[in-house]
């Protein structure tokens, strides 16, 4: 166990509940709520129709969370501002630009401009969050990404703030057109990455799932991935939900949690279908119903196997 600084341990305090325990709600997608609110023509989705979503699933679902994940541009201030975001409930910021540079089998992970560590400390959040995207089989583009993530990390170090890193695997090649095939390699691409990414000075590790449901029905086996993936994660791990059915991510969750995992950061997986609904009194409606359900019920299984960070 590595040791850490005073402020670090009172920013996961700050995102887990008082067992020790993340159960955390992700509402930080920008270029995917896009993509729901509009599905023919995402870039039409204006900055008012963003943040309205955001205070929407904030005032909604924070306060049955442990923490939440808002992005910088469109959630985090706004959420603060107007009081969606509830003072007993963590905050962690996204500190990377929307998207990808490079094609798609070499994606390249920007920080956003005009922002940094010393800022999302000064918004009050308690920790800073960065998706990349990564292929460890990628050795050129994984250095990039390895040292984009280790400059934040070292921002982290200095302005006393845990660090969350997402990293989120893609198919290249053949797995493009073969979803069957990705799938049985992301199992090792998954425990790989795990155990590239903490290797740097990070403090929690947001991962995928290491299998496909659709694919890999087996417990065992699956649990089995999860340990090998916990053995190889020098930090605390989380599940991430990438947009899976409910259902589904809740057999996630329950298996990570029982290989070591100390609980999930869920985003779509819960509030996803809400998304779709036109009318704002009916989005709400659906949201403190179905999603706080939904965010209860994860929580639920956390606190029955999730291992105290």
């Amino acid at each position: 166990m590595k040791s850490l600084s005073i402020g670090k341990i009172r920013g996961l305090q700050q995102i887990t509940n008082p067992d020790g325990i993340f159960t955390m709600c992700a509402m930080d997608h920008r270029g995917s709520l896009r993509s729901m609110i509009d599905e023919e023509q995402p870039g039409e989705v204006n900055y008012e129709e963003m943040v309205e979503r955001k205070l929407e699933l904030c005032s909604s679902l924070a306060k049955y969370a442990s923490a939440v994940l808002l992005d910088p541009v469109y959630g985090a201030a706004q959420c603060i501002s107007y009081g969606a975001l509830p003072n007993n409930t963590g905050l962690l910021v996204s500190i990377e630009a929307s998207g990808y540079t490079g094609d798609k089998e070499h994606r390249v992970t920007k920080l956003l401009e005009g922002l940094g560590v010393d800022k999302i400390r000064r918004i009050g959040a308690s920790a800073v969050k960065i998706l990349v995207h990564y292929r460890p089989d990628l050795k050129y583009v994984a250095s990039q990404q390895l040292n984009t993530v280790n400059t934040v990390a070292i921002d982290c170090i200095k302005y006393d703030l845990p660090f969350l890193v997402e990293p989120k695997s893609y198919p290249i090649g053949n797995e493009i057109s073969n979803p069957p095939e990705f799938a049985a390699l992301k199992e090792q691409i998954v425990i790989r990455t795990a155990q590239d990414i903490t290797a740097l000075p990070i403090d929690v590790l947001k991962t995928e799932f290491p299998a496909d449901l659709h694919y890999q029905k087996d417990k065992l086996k699956l649990l089995n991935l999860c340990h090998q993936l916990d053995i190889l994660s020098r930090v605390p791990w989380v599940v991430l939900s990438a947009g899976v059915d409910f259902e589904v991510f809740c057999q996630e969750v329950e298996i990570a949690c029982q290989a070591g995992a100390s609980g999930f950061l869920g985003g779509r997986a819960i509030w996803q279908e809400a998304m779709y609904i036109d009318n704002a009194l009916d989005r709400v409606n659906y949201l403190s119903t179905v999603g706080v359900d939904r965010l209860e019920r994860l929580t639920e299984i956390a606190n029955k196997y999730a291992v105290p960070w």
